[in-house]
């Protein structure tokens, strides 16, 4: 397993173990106890630091001594059919739907069988997108290194047993609870269990708790507990599963759910009494046009057409390596109104290489390729900026140069340290890292360093430190020996995404650990806009109101300490921005915690995949604007379609309210609003919610969706009850009432397909063709002989159904009205 260390600069570079993170760890308030872990009697081999023996593996398998938890990405298929069956409306219906089956014939009872369908899309769309996400998240899986038989080799999380012999490198999450058994400078952070982000040093013989990471240094550990008996098992696999919570859009489905199921409830009951009780009707037929005045109110659709909007989200994303660990980040992201990236991973590429060695101070540059080379050895987990001094200066060959101590590094203090014994009794401390850091302000090695970070150059400073490198003070007079000038790779496809960003007018952060004006330079090569405008952290304010300015008014930030990257994202927020953060190294964590929206590089560190609510698999940058575009698409069209479902809504209750008003009978069988339902709300709506949508995402859905139903529905009830109204006085006779059923279906037909008409502008070919289909099946039902007994639908004579036309018109001449005035007077 390759694991690495914080860049000395401040960045946390790519590479690492494989992609994944189980989901979002809970968070236990803070200040709240670890429970102790209970000693485990080690094998012989396991305490001498070799790890279990294979017989040993395999009785604690026998016993069932494993980490078995298990971690699932998604719901059950028994839990996905559970939720798409057992609805409060799919109860009413199908109560209704078995009523129907006995009192009416079988045309009146479509509406069950459409359910039924709906309900069964819902769940194979649902089904698909649980095999795609657990695919994806089989390759995210954490893969631990355990030692065994003194071989380290990686293994799943679930293969771990009962006192495991554990390896530990920066960045690295601990999977099960356990006993430190080896440490080297090993700090671990806690902050996901406990809320305290200070690290915590730790040794041999200290717990670890499941849930934590490493920040700095090394070690092992043995397993004391697995399975759900480890400290944060339960609470990882709760926050590893496929949710749908946490969403405006779904809240604010379930928020008019909730209104139209109290005002279904009285409006029912009054159409109920009018029906059976006021008009003496045949039983059957009032039982059955009783029933077609209860069914249209429920929007039944909409909740399952969010569903299957969400998870061909998530399949088409995961076809591009995008693993969504929450369904609500593919909409949250689409509401980011500023994105805060971390340069190195994201604008950069990991891998870099040495351009240039200047000594410093008169320092030997032969001495200086030894001590370069020393100290990459001294570092069993090289990160992209050392592996750069590796590749360019091997190991110093002979006895000399071994190492006494190692200074892990510190996001902190953002430099790294190495002691040696060069031989013939010679020692020597060095230190590497951020040059302003190590330098006093007044250097004048400063302003050689300033030239090189505007040509996007990074610089490394190796300084001689005096005295042990355990001392607080330790980069108080250390000597600078010599510049380490860094080039970095940039990503090709870095530059498109910025601009896609700021075509979007999304803003864009770059926050990072190293030199402000080099990190500039770098965005400036990028394209970003405002990268002219750079700031180094340490002069950041530290009032929140002082800090969102700063924030708001620059674009670049250096020299940023992992605790100024959360509260700079707390800044934000409090200013009402919507904040995404990338990062993949255990120094964005926090920050990433903190996010709306957190996304991980599928190669970052395990702990930064395991708070991330979007994992890019594949490393890119680049693919950030698909998530954005998906997001846009799925909230977008939702909100088209949703007007559409609660047009019908309100035009339901309110024809049932006038029908109780009036005493006179429900103008409409089942058949009738299923038929509107299926042309003017079922099929275009599916193929609206799939369409493509680039449309920013506004807040309020509840309030957009609600300005243009409430006036559609009202124009629709009051044009079909005045046609129903008029062909009452106009037919008279046996078959009155099948005849002004028809001619108020006619009204309220095109009534719909207006409202139809308008939700799909912008008019693309495929948009004009949907909406002309549906009026022609329309147009077919009415004009086939069999069609027309099956619907109970034929217009008698020509005055009526001419007038049921005119109607329409007024009513789609007043709906083009008042769309336009609700989005004047009540812009969102």
């Amino acid at each position: 397993m390759t694991q690495r260390a914080l860049d000395p600069s401040g960045e946390q570079p790519t590479g690492s173990s494989g992609p994944g993170g189980a989901g979002r760890p809970a968070k236990i308030d803070a200040g709240s106890e670890l429970d102790p872990v209970h000693p485990v009697d080690l094998p012989a081999s396991a305490a001498a630091g070799r790890g279990l023996t294979a017989a040993e593996v395999a009785e604690r398998i026998a016993r069932g001594e494993v980490n078995d938890v298990p971690v699932r990405s998604s719901r059950s298929v028994t839990e996905i059919v559970r939720a798409n069956v057992l609805t409060r409306f799919n109860l009413i219906i199908g109560v209704l739907w078995v009523i129907m089956l006995f009192v009416a014939p079988i045309q009146d009872s479509l509406f069950g069988f459409v359910i039924i369908a709906n309900t069964g899309i819902g769940i194979v769309q649902e089904w698909r997108a649980k095999k795609t996400l657990d695919s994806l998240a089989v390759i995210g899986e954490a893969k631990p290194t355990v030692r065994r038989d003194g071989v380290a080799a990686e293994v799943s999380v679930s293969e771990i047993v009962l006192g495991d012999l554990v390896e530990l490198g920066p960045g690295d999450k601990v999977i099960v609870d356990g006993t430190v058994t080896e440490a080297d400078s090993l700090e671990i952070d806690e902050s996901l269990l406990t809320g305290e982000a200070d690290p915590v040093l730790k040794r041999a013989d200290d717990p670890v708790m499941s849930g934590s990471f490493v920040v700095a240094g090394g070690g092992a550990f043995a397993a004391t507990k697995v399975g759900r008996e480890a400290y944060a098992a339960q609470l990882a696999e709760e926050a590893s599963r496929f949710t749908l919570v946490q969403s405006e859009l779904r809240s604010g489905i379930s928020t008019i759910l909730k209104y139209v199921t109290w005002m279904m409830i009285p409006t029912a009951i009054g159409l109920i009494i009018s029906q059976l009780v006021v008009k003496d009707n045949n039983f059957k037929d009032s039982v059955a046009r009783t029933v077609g005045g209860i069914v249209p109110m429920i929007p039944e659709g909409l909740v399952l057409l969010t569903s299957v909007a969400f998870a061909i989200g998530v399949v088409r994303l995961g076809r591009k390596q995008c693993l969504v660990q929450e369904l609500p980040a593919i909409e949250g992201l689409a509401r980011v109104d500023v994105v805060c990236l971390d340069k190195t991973g994201t604008l950069t590429e990991g891998g870099m290489d040495v351009t240039e060695v200047r000594a410093l101070n008169g320092t030997d540059e032969p001495y200086l390729h030894r001590v370069l080379g020393a100290f990459g050895n001294s570092d069993p987990h090289p990160n992209a900026s050392l592996q750069a001094i590796i590749d360019t200066y091997p190991a110093p060959d002979g006895q000399g140069w071994r190492v006494t101590q190692a200074l892990p590094f510190s996001s902190a203090r953002k430099y790294s340290g190495a002691a040696f014994d060069e031989g013939s009794e010679r020692e020597s401390a060095w230190l590497l890292g951020a040059p302003d850091v190590l330098l006093p302000e007044a250097d004048p090695a400063l302003a050689e360093i300033e030239q090189l970070n505007e040509q996007g150059l990074r610089v490394l400073l190796l300084a001689r430190a005096r005295g042990e490198l355990d001392r607080p003070d330790l980069a108080d007079g250390a000597v600078p020996s010599a510049l380490i000038v860094l080039e970095q790779r940039l990503r090709p496809d870095a530059g498109e995404t910025l601009a896609y960003f700021a075509d979007q007018r999304v803003a864009t952060k770059v926050i990072s650990g190293d030199n402000a004006v080099s990190v500039g330079a770098v965005a400036a090569k990028l394209g970003l806009p405002g990268a002219e405008h750079t700031l180094d952290a340490r002069r950041l304010p530290t009032d929140p109101d002082a800090m969102a300015t700063a924030m708001e008014e620059n674009a670049v930030f250096g020299r940023v300490t992992p605790q100024q990257k959360r509260n700079m994202v707390a800044a934000l927020q409090s200013r009402g921005h919507t904040v995404a953060m990338t990062g993949d190294g255990v120094n964005d964590v926090l920050a990433l915690k903190d996010a709306d929206i957190g996304v991980s590089m599928g190669s970052g560190s395990e702990a930064t995949r395991a708070v991330a609510q979007i994992v890019l698999l594949n490393n890119s940058f680049a693919t950030l604007p698909s998530v954005v575009a998906e997001g846009r698409r799925v909230i977008g069209n939702i909100t088209r379609v949703a007007t559409l479902f609660l047009t019908k809504t309100v035009y339901s209750v309110l024809l049932a309210v006038l029908v109780v008003c009036f005493q006179v009978e429900y103008p409409f069988l089942p058949r009738h609003l299923t038929l509107l339902s299926t042309l003017t709300i079922g099929v275009p709506a599916f193929f609206l919610a799939l369409a493509p949508n680039k449309e920013r995402a506004h807040p309020h859905f509840v309030r957009r969706v609600m300005r243009y139903a409430i006036p559609s529905g009202t124009i629709a009830a009051a044009a079909t009850f005045a046609t129903y109204l008029i062909a009452r006085s106009h037919y008279s006779g046996t078959g009155a009432l099948d005849a002004e059923t028809s001619a108020a279906t006619l009204t309220l037909f095109l009534v719909s397909m207006w409202v139809l008409a308008i939700i799909a502008r912008p008019y693309t070919w495929w948009r004009i063709c949907l909406v002309a289909a549906m009026g022609l099946a329309f147009l077919i039902v009415l004009a086939v002989p069999w069609l027309q007994d099956f619907f109970a639908l034929k217009l008698v004579g020509a005055p009526m159904p001419w007038m049921a036309v005119g109607i329409a018109v007024v009513a789609s001449a007043a709906l083009e009205y008042a769309w336009r005035l609700v989005g004047r007077r009540f812009p969102v």
